[in-house]
């Protein structure tokens, strides 16, 4: 057998060494994965490594994550179709009347473009692209601008088909269906906090977010025109939600359902071309391996911690701390913010849920004032997206300030990023608070649906 180490000194070691390695730039599907395999080698013998294969290959044959490239790939062919710069265009004109009104259209228009990209990168690039220039050309104060971009794109997270929800399914052993209902309230709850906080800054201060002028906007009958334009794409994703929320078929098939529609909706927006098969293809290759990749290599890196001891320890040491259930569940969603600030949300997600769920679950529904153990899963489920959005938001090293980096105009500071996204982190926050103090917001829509 191999060197035996204590608990508490192999915590140490192990993640002190992924830490210095992602600090040096490596790739984290290879860090975990790589450090997995040294660590089994040096504390056990040759047997040791068949934990590898053996943590693989139920992810690999796993039915539900079958949906993550679908959904890629169907929000791959709406964005090369050119759909997102028809939508957000639709949105506003609309509603670009209003003060702020850009603002608001960003963050309505975001949440949209997420349920169809799911991929939060994509999200904030492609309204930077689209959204910024559009919202700096008519005077708006860049960092409301700027908030209401990494604000709405963010959402993706929380608003289904959220591929961070599938994930997060797939290894709290959970139903996908119920995870998704149960984020529609929470999403819906921020993104609307977002529009009333930009609406009310700019109505008290209209120089931040200006109407715009008489002459660019467009009357009624134009608007149902416009509307009628964007009848597909949106026809596409009510389908696609209202069958999973029916529960007529698994998120899987609903997702292939989306996909082939997606080819019907560049076909009638005559973009079906093979390029765009192609460049679409592309897109959900590099997007999809990225995830399971990094799937891959955090479920050795925590199945040989969690073999090595490390829940027991885990949950001693939050016992320890002599906290309650809520100061336990407190603490547990400062550690998601603050690992938000360094690390990519499925490495966050295949490092902590295996480990935080089966705690949650020791302290009971009843520590919580919730009715049952299926309500106390989803609600930590809900809770867990909602915090991981969050950590896109927060600096030093929020993901969405870096994806809007790269497409803001160079004359920006970064300061100004940071700065802007400040008050959506506060309005983030209560959020948080929100869905914790009052879990109905969260199991309320799944029960409804579910019975």
């Amino acid at each position: 057998m191999g060197i035996d180490i204590g608990i508490e000194l192999l915590t140490l070691i192990m993640f002190g060494s992924l830490l210095a390695l992602l600090m040096a730039g490596l790739p984290l599907a290879f860090v975990t994965g790589g450090l997995a395999c040294v660590f089994l080698f040096i504390l056990g013998d040759a047997r040791a490594l068949n934990i590898v294969p053996s943590r693989i290959f139920p992810l690999m044959t796993n039915y539900q994550l079958s949906a993550i490239p679908l959904f890629i790939f169907m929000a791959a062919m709406l964005e090369r179709a050119g759909i997102i710069n028809d939508m957000f265009d639709v949105i506003y004109k609309v509603l670009g009347g209003v003060k702020g009104g850009l603002a608001a259209a960003t963050i309505i228009a975001s949440p949209i473009l997420a349920a169809m990209v799911g991929v939060i990168g994509a999200a904030v690039v492609t309204m930077g692209i689209i959204a910024l220039p559009a919202m700096l050309k008519r005077n708006y104060d860049p960092k409301i601008a700027m908030g209401s971009i990494m604000a709405g794109g963010t959402l993706g997270i929380l608003i289904p088909p959220s591929i961070l929800a599938i994930i997060y399914a797939v290894v709290a052993e959970q139903s996908v269906g119920e995870l998704f209902i149960g984020a529609v309230i929470p999403g819906l709850l921020l993104s609307g906090m977002y529009i009333v906080y930009v609406t009310l800054r700019c109505y008290i201060n209209p120089a931040l977010g200006p109407a715009i002028p008489v002459e660019e906007r467009v009357s009624n009958a134009e608007k149902v025109q416009l509307i009628g334009k964007m009848a597909a794409p949106i026809t596409l994703v009510v389908v696609v939600l209202g069958i999973i929320f029916s529960g007529v078929a698994t998120p899987v098939e609903a997702a292939g359902i989306g996909t082939f529609g997606a080819f019907i909706v560049a076909a009638i927006h005559r973009k079906l071309d093979w390029p765009t098969v192609r460049e679409a293809c592309t897109t959900t290759l590099k997007a999809s391996a990225m995830v399971i990749w990094i799937m891959f290599g955090a479920t050795i890196f925590v199945g040989l911690y969690v073999l090595e001891g490390g829940q027991q320890f885990v949950q001693d040491a939050l016992a320890a701390t002599g906290l309650g259930p809520w100061g336990i569940l407190i603490l547990m969603q400062v550690l998601l913010v603050i690992l938000g600030m360094f690390l990519d949300w499925v490495g966050i997600l295949l490092l902590c849920v295996p480990i935080f769920v089966p705690i949650i679950k020791v302290l009971g529904a009843a520590a919580f004032g919730l009715d049952s153990p299926e309500d106390l899963v989803l609600w930590f489920g809900v809770l867990y997206l909602v915090n991981m959005q969050m950590s896109f938001l927060s600096p030093p090293f929020g993901y969405a300030l870096f994806y809007l980096r790269g497409v803001a105009p160079a004359e920006i500071p970064m300061t100004d990023i940071f700065k802007s996204a400040l008050p959506f982190l506060f309005l983030q926050i209560v959020g948080l608070v929100l869905c914790m103090v009052f879990p109905q917001i969260i199991t309320w829509l799944p029960r409804l649906v579910y019975g």
